[in-house]
């Protein structure tokens, strides 16, 4: 028998757990998470949440260390507390692209997050669009990971007249898997771009599989960090003969000067979820929000409710 269902917000994206909150009809916890003179954080969670089940939205964006920090004391004062479960609701899980031993001597810190959420004492992670799906093997406790594609097709439909003349772009090898699943939703042709890094951060094209000359070429990736693998891949498409070039990516993250370089690219449109809050991106006429809000509300529903997840969203 289930728990009642409360919701608590970390600081790291409070805009989009009252949005869930308001979505399921319930009010946010009543709870201040703060800092001491010294940096170090303090929860004070002011109503009894003994027996419920808390989910706990925060998402580990940048400042990645202190929003991670943040969730892990959140963690431990809800299992203090005594909630019957503890969901934590991670719309972007930092670290997520150190997830393998790519050179000697590295760390997997995907794993290392999974461990220290684990010890923390979370019962059940939910998240959206994981850079690698393996990361779910990470853990001990069920991970129900979630896509941004139904929204995405939903805002093509919504903004673009015409899919005929259209092509989804995967900008690496990496990504074919996920821009294919958009493209057969939409019943699009794919082309992705192969690419080199060299010694230093240069990256090199050297080939685009796929027709894109004369065509609307739309970017698939799950995260935009620096921006710089949209800006080569846009380049590259423009001298391919591509007509206009928009990106649909999961993860706004807009790290540096990632905005500015942006508006100055040869991307016409960047839409992207608000699984992260960027005050600079929201005022941005290039770059459009798509809300997560109604899609992890519906899910958080589904697992308090002990139903299927991917009942509600059949592309899984």
């Amino acid at each position: 028998m289930n728990g009642e269902i409360k919701l608590l917000a970390g600081n790291a994206n409070r805009i989009l757990a009252e949005e869930i909150a308001d979505h399921i009809g319930l009010h946010l916890c009543n709870a201040t998470v703060r800092r001491f003179s010294d940096g170090e954080v303090e929860v004070h969670i002011k109503e009894t949440i003994r027996g419920a089940d808390l989910f706990i939205v925060q998402p580990t964006c940048p400042p990645v260390n202190d929003n991670l920090m943040e969730l892990l004391i959140l963690i431990d004062a809800v299992r203090r507390a005594s909630a019957r479960e503890i969901i934590a609701v991670l719309p972007y899980y930092g670290y997520g692209r150190q997830d393998r031993k790519d050179r000697g001597r590295a760390p997997i810190t995907a794993r290392l997050v999974a461990n220290l959420l684990e010890t923390a004492g979370v019962d059940r992670i939910l998240t959206m669009d994981l850079h690698a799906s393996q990361i779910q093997g990470f853990f001990n406790v069920p991970v129900d990971n979630l896509r941004a594609d139904p929204l995405f097709v939903r805002y093509f439909y919504e903004h673009f007249d015409s899919s005929k003349d259209a092509v989804i772009v995967a900008p690496d090898l990496g990504a074919t898997i996920r821009a294919r699943t958009l493209a057969e939703q939409i019943d699009l042709s794919l082309a992705v771009i192969e690419k080199r890094r060299g010694a230093g951060p240069e990256i090199n094209v050297l080939n685009i599989i796929g027709e894109v000359e004369g065509r609307r070429a739309i970017i698939v990736d799950d995260i935009i960090a620096s921006g710089s693998t949209l800006i080569q891949a846009a380049d590259a498409l423009l001298e391919r003969g591509a007509t206009d070039i928009y990106a649909f990516c999961t993860h706004g993250v807009f790290s540096g000067r990632a905005v500015e370089r942006l508006n100055e690219s040869a991307l016409q449109r960047v839409v992207v979820t608000n699984t992260i809050f960027n005050e600079q991106a929201h005022h941005e006429k290039i770059i459009d929000y798509v809300s997560v809000g109604e899609h992890l509300a519906k899910t958080i529903e589904r697992v308090f409710e002990n139903k299927s997840v991917s009942h509600l969203f059949p592309h899984y």
